[in-house]
């Protein structure tokens, strides 16, 4: 089936230019609401977006009660998001990703970066989780799922729309399986690493595949190494620490389950005898920790975003420079820190500015060694900031 974009959507005079400068977000109040008006449009609606002159900008689907009103799928030509476009689309994610990982454990479709606004793909082997973030990109859902198909054939596909983004616009979670079957809990390999995801319960899909090149470079740091993950999810950074020949793990985090996952893949590698885990608050663990004269020789902090939009950027930055500040008092001399952060608003240079409060507080002295980001499965959109988000920074305690 085919949704032709039948209206035009046009902008006010001098409200083009990111359009032009490739970027692909409409705003509400760049709308010419004379010729255009939003309570026209439904969401999901199909437009082809014009300058003053007529000019075609792109094609966009409507978002019409979000300040962001349209969501840009393709620039500079009129294009029905059709079952052959979400294909071709897809089609040229999926290449981009398979040139560059050699089995299929990723991030397949990210977004704006895809030119997919709105959706999220992550694959599992011969398993796909697919996240919808917006009702606009529901509309699209069967053509996406049957393009899943038709690409990957895949064993099952499971729709974790239940985001708090969802939430936020007012829309129902769903979480069902689409096609196939889906079990509760999926195999994959990262960096050479075997995992169980929790994809039906756990956070988002159940993986972050974000941090995969970061973690890789443990290898580096850890051989023979005592290793603090903090806020450690199921292990991601842990596990692999393990696997790369750290002679102790300890994984603290909040969440009992997420802790019972930890174990589970510390088993699954062979690594059960030198994994242990610990639950509780952060903060309040990491002090306790340190008042029991506990000292590691890498303390690794990938927290949860301290800085969800920009108003709380001072308080978020206060909250890294602290948990920084734990993290040293726990490191050993020449020990490494690696700090994390998937705060979009907090820049890498705020990032370290925090890291070098946290080491003044502490009476210790830093240096950056090593910097890391997201991987080639989360590309970035050069005219989109905000699709570059994730942050490592690995710095020794001098």
């Amino acid at each position: 089936m085919s949704h032709q974009p039948t209206t035009d959507l046009y902008l006010r005079k001098g409200a083009d230019r990111r359009l032009r400068g490739g970027h692909l977000w409409v705003y509400s109040n760049e709308v010419d609401t004379k010729k255009s008006p939003l309570g026209q449009f439904s969401s999901g609606d199909m437009v082809c977006v014009r300058a003053v002159d007529g000019t075609v900008l792109g094609s966009a689907y409507m978002e019409p009660q979000s300040l962001i009103c349209a969501r840009v799928y393709a620039l500079r030509e009129r294009i029905s998001l059709d079952d052959k476009y979400i294909q071709f689309l897809l089609g040229r994610a999926l290449a981009c990703r398979d040139s560059v990982f050699e089995k299929p454990y990723y991030r397949l479709a990210y977004g704006d970066s895809d030119y997919l606004p709105g959706l999220i793909v992550d694959r599992f082997g011969d398993y796909v989780v697919v996240q919808l973030n917006n009702a606009g990109i529901e509309r699209f859902e069967g053509m996406i799922f049957t393009a899943l198909i038709q690409l990957l054939a895949p064993k099952g596909i499971l729709l974790r729309a239940d985001s708090r983004g969802r939430r936020e616009l007012g829309l129902p979670d769903r979480k069902e399986v689409v096609h196939g079957d889906v079990p509760q809990e999926l195999e994959f390999e990262e960096n050479g690493v075997r995992f169980n995801a929790p994809v039906w319960d756990g956070q988002k899909t159940g993986w972050f595949y974000d941090h995969r090149m970061s973690r890789a470079r443990l290898a580096a740091y850890v051989d023979g190494k005592s290793v603090l993950d903090v806020y450690s999810y199921i292990g991601g950074w842990g596990i692999q620490a393990a696997a790369f020949g750290a002679s102790s793990v300890c994984a603290l985090d909040s969440s009992a389950s997420a802790l019972d996952g930890v174990l589970a893949n510390a088993s699954l590698n062979g690594m059960a005898d030198i994994v242990t885990t610990r639950q509780g608050s952060a903060p309040e663990t990491m002090a306790a920790m340190q008042a029991e004269g506990e000292k590691f020789d890498v303390v690794i902090l990938d927290p949860p975003a301290f800085v969800q939009r920009r108003k709380d950027l001072k308080k978020g930055f206060a909250a890294y420079r602290r948990i920084n500040e734990l993290g040293l008092r726990l490191l050993n001399p020449a020990g490494v820190l690696v700090s994390a952060s998937c705060s979009m608003h907090l820049s890498r240079a705020d990032l370290v500015l925090a890291m070098q409060g946290a080491a003044i507080r502490a009476g210790a002295q830093l240096q950056v060694i090593e910097q890391g980001a997201q991987g080639p499965d989360h590309p970035i959109h050069p005219a989109i900031p905000e699709t570059e988000y994730l942050k490592a920074v690995f710095a020794r305690k001098i």
